[in-house]
């Protein structure tokens, strides 16, 4: 199986791409932007009612309503 980051195309000046399973709000954005390591690639994100994973590591949510 290839990696995400060989498919993905490369982006000038990005910090990071996600593929997510819902359309992500600007709030949704910037906690990714605060969990997501600036390195350039791709992440796969699956967001959940009560988790979310990313890169296939799950993160339970604190508060639900946090993410809607």
């Amino acid at each position: 199986m290839r990696d995400i980051n060989e498919i993905m195309p490369k982006i000038p000046n990005m910090k990071w791409g996600a593929l997510t399973n819902k359309y992500p709000t600007n709030k949704n954005v910037k906690e990714l932007d605060k969990m997501l390591p600036h390195d350039k690639k791709w992440h796969t994100v699956f967001d959940f009612e009560d988790q979310v994973y990313v890169d296939d590591v799950r993160v339970w949510k604190k508060d639900a309503d946090k993410w809607t």
